[in-house]
């Protein structure tokens, strides 16, 4: 435990210094969202009806900005070997460093977008669905993201295969999170969408680690 608190609190401060993606996260959420009224009109009606799936697909885009970094510089500067060989398993470290990623993006997304969905006109009975919504499927998005990250770590400038081989699997969580809203927003039980973003986030959680680190160890060979 005391391995995995080192690791979680040094890649936490490594996201705020400068370059480190953690407030770049929240910025692009927060821009990509004020968009759509480009986009979509400044009328209400058409807003309200986008600014769920235009608030979810920000999120989902604004989990992939930092992922690329999540373990390639540490493979790069040898880092990532001496973390495979102190006495935390792989496994506990793809958790620490997932949780660091979801603390500096997916958790200050989930914080701000209350504030986003009012200026995209989101129904206010929908408001509170939205941020459960997000705490619940955002920790699946870092989740999904480390096992690209970790099959990316050894190539260079891999962001772009990194999105491809992650965007599909944010697919459910988009779904779901984005039905679970439009659903709160119509006065409809938002319920059973929940109940299947939680599952994914479940299954993410019980098979990312373990992807991850047979990832990781087939680049440290």
């Amino acid at each position: 435990m005391n391995a995995a608190w080192a690791l979680l609190r040094r890649d936490l401060r490594l996201a705020f210094r400068i370059g480190g993606g953690g407030p770049l996260g929240l910025a692009f959420f927060l821009l990509a969202g004020l968009l759509a009224p480009l986009g979509a009109g400044p009328e209400q009606a058409a807003l309200s009806r986008v600014a769920a799936g235009t608030i979810w697909t920000a999120a989902l885009l604004a989990c992939l900005l930092s992922l690329d970094r999540l373990f390639q510089a540490d493979l790069e500067d040898g880092s990532l070997d001496w973390i495979a060989l102190g006495p935390l398993p792989l496994e506990g470290a793809v958790l620490a460093k997932t949780a660091a990623h979801w603390l500096t993006t997916g958790l200050p997304l989930t914080l701000a977008a209350p504030l986003l969905a009012l200026m995209l006109a989101l129904p206010e009975g929908a408001l509170w669905t939205l941020t459960l919504a997000l705490a619940i499927g955002t920790p699946a998005l870092s989740l999904a993201g480390a096992v690209g990250a970790a099959l990316t770590a050894g190539v260079r400038r891999g962001g772009l295969l990194l999105s491809v081989l992650v965007l599909p699997l944010y697919v459910p969580t988009l779904i779901f999170g984005a039905q679970a809203t439009e659903r709160a927003g119509l006065s409809l039980d938002p319920g059973p969408a929940l109940l299947f973003l939680g599952a994914t986030t479940l299954l993410s959680l019980a098979v990312a680690p373990f992807a991850a680190a047979a990832a990781l160890r087939v680049n440290l060979r």
